[in-house]
């Protein structure tokens, strides 16, 4: 008797400054659970700002495959955007990537908020009203600091069911605000697998009548904005021993602010303030264990001896990985 398995395509539109997410789903029998059985597909770029109305067909090339954790016999497609032509799209930023191997690790800290749609505030902000200063939020526990954690904690398990490298999370520094980490070897399959952690954020929330926010500063004043803390290495860092290496890697960043900045999110401005934890987005610094640097580096590079990685504290949370992941390898590179 054949089977019949449901492959959601996964991509992102054309929206600016900030892409969403998009997904259909094909029906396939006896799929084999492979990436190089799914086939090619098309959809209506004219309604998701990626194509005109008389030229509407753009591609959907499929890139990574995932067991889909909320369906019997379903799977996570990430694709890329095509032209009708096959050329990458415009909005493609997973092209981006001209060079990437398993050489470049990365670990991203993405932070975001879970949102109460009824309210237009985040989970725990009385409607009308503002909670008690963040501080007690951190790292909560208990109804009094702490919400969400049951949304938070699916989305965990079908992050690990899909066979993510989620590393880690935890509750964050603001009300209602959370962070997953994911690391993973080389830039696409790093974003790859942010995008779709992602995915299943958002669709996991709509159970739950929550929305997911993931703009850097979505609840202006006294609060943390979101970031997606990008750590990163490669081999020469992670061997070298040498403190001039991870020194020059971070004066070569230096000069080059507005070509990350271009690419780290936008509305990256209202929360690269110079506070809460950040520094100014029209300037940059670097230095052993300050959170308050553009580039921090951590204390386990130091003790190993200085070998190991950086975290760069400019990335928002609604960057793109893949391009954040494609100008971190270039300016790395640079410095060598």
């Amino acid at each position: 008797m054949s089977t019949k398995s449901k492959l959601e395509y996964i991509w992102l539109d054309g929206y600016e400054p900030t892409q969403s997410l998009r997904s259909k789903t094909l029906i396939k029998t006896d799929f084999s659970g492979k990436l190089e059985d799914c086939p090619g597909w098309a959809f209506d770029g004219s309604s998701t700002e990626q194509a005109s109305g008389d030229e509407s067909d753009c591609l959907l090339k499929p890139v990574a495959i995932f067991p889909d954790p909320d369906r019997v016999n379903g799977y996570l497609v990430m694709s890329e955007v095509l032209n009708a032509d096959g050329t990458p799209h415009e909005s493609n930023g997973r092209a981006t990537i001209e060079d990437d191997d398993d050489d470049f690790w990365f670990g991203f800290e993405q932070e975001y908020f879970l949102w109460n749609p009824a309210t237009d505030l985040p989970l725990g902000f009385p409607a009308g009203a503002f909670p008690g200063p963040q501080g007690p939020y951190y790292c909560s526990v208990g109804a009094k600091n702490n919400f969400g954690r049951d949304i938070v904690e699916s989305h965990l398990d079908q992050c690990l069911d899909a066979g993510l490298n989620v590393e880690g999370i935890n509750a964050e520094v603001a009300t209602g605000q959370w962070e997953f980490q994911i690391f993973a070897k080389g830039a696409k399959q790093a974003g790859d697998q942010i995008w779709i952690a992602r995915y299943l954020a958002e669709r996991n929330a709509e159970k739950h009548g929550v929305a997911i926010n993931w703009h850097p500063k979505p609840v202006k004043g006294d609060w943390n904005g979101s970031g997606m803390h990008a750590n990163f290495s490669d081999g020469t860092m992670r061997s070298c021993g040498d403190k001039a290496v991870f020194t020059n890697i971070c004066e070569v960043f230096s000069e080059n602010i507005q070509k990350h900045i271009a690419v780290y999110g936008a509305d990256n401005d209202q929360r690269l303030t110079g506070l809460h934890e950040t520094e100014s987005i029209d300037t940059f610094s670097y230095g052993e264990f300050d959170r308050g640097a553009s580039i921090r580096i951590p204390v386990g590079t130091i003790e190993d001896g200085w070998k190991g990685r950086l975290e760069d504290r400019r990335p928002a949370s609604n960057g793109d990985p893949y391009k954040i992941a494609a100008v971190i390898i270039t300016t790395t590179k640079f410095a060598y």
